[in-house]
């Protein structure tokens, strides 16, 4: 997959995906990530683009003229590839699981992130999908689309150790994952149900299922509806 990124502050994702399961994935050439400095695509040498907003208010709003000349730019690189425009912004659909499955079917993600008080309204026109990743407000749109590249990266085949692994996460199939265990068997008196122990494949699923659905059911009974 190919994830190309429109912002202010490419270096912000430098550590992120310098480690771990990203970094995995980009040295076995799973995942390819790009970054556009939105400022080499002002028109002043000051590099300005943002302004202040027709009407009045406080803070800066995001220029609609740079960001549709970088957003242009990468779109005319690779234009055979499936692909999604993301702009990262509050007001827009909340990221869920369903959200990370349905993104890496695409050949090739856009991330536009915003910053200040905000985007030119026109610049939504860009995107395919406007979205956010809760009900609160950060200081640009980096952070929330470092989450979804994640998120959506550990959809995409070969980049965890095992296949089962993302299967089995919280959310993957509409309710939380369940309890996990390993060494020592007994903690402080806590044991390891026995269940876990006996080798019988399908009374562990039974298990882990019902336990899933106790889970949900308590600390998320909205997602059993």
């Amino acid at each position: 997959m190919l994830i190309d990124v429109v912002t202010l502050f490419p270096e912000m994702f430098n550590s992120p995906f310098s480690d771990s399961i990203i970094k995995r994935a980009i040295d076995n050439k799973i995942l390819q990530i790009n970054f556009t400095q939105l400022r080499d695509f002002a028109f002043d040498k000051h590099r300005q683009v943002d302004d202040s907003p027709f009407g009045g208010g406080s803070g800066m709003v995001l220029k609609p003229e740079p960001m549709y000349r970088a957003v242009r730019n990468v779109l005319s690189r690779n234009e055979n590839l499936t692909r999604k425009i993301i702009i990262t912004d509050p007001a827009g659909k909340v990221f869920n699981q369903q959200m990370a499955k349905d993104f890496a079917t695409f050949d090739r993600l856009i991330f536009i992130c915003g910053h200040y008080e905000g985007f030119d309204a026109r610049i939504y026109d860009l995107a395919n999908e406007i979205v956010s990743i809760g009900d609160f407000v950060l200081t640009g749109g980096e952070l929330p689309a470092m989450v979804m590249i994640d998120a959506v990266a550990r959809m995409l085949p070969g980049v965890l150790g095992s296949e089962d692994s993302a299967h089995t996460d919280s959310f993957f199939d509409g309710i939380l994952g369940f309890p996990q265990y390993t060494r020592p068997r007994n903690f402080e008196g806590k044991t390891v149900p026995e269940v876990l122990l006996n080798g019988n494949h399908a009374e562990i699923e039974k298990w882990r299922r019902e336990k899933a659905l106790e889970i949900t059911k308590l600390r998320r009974p909205d997602l059993l509806k």
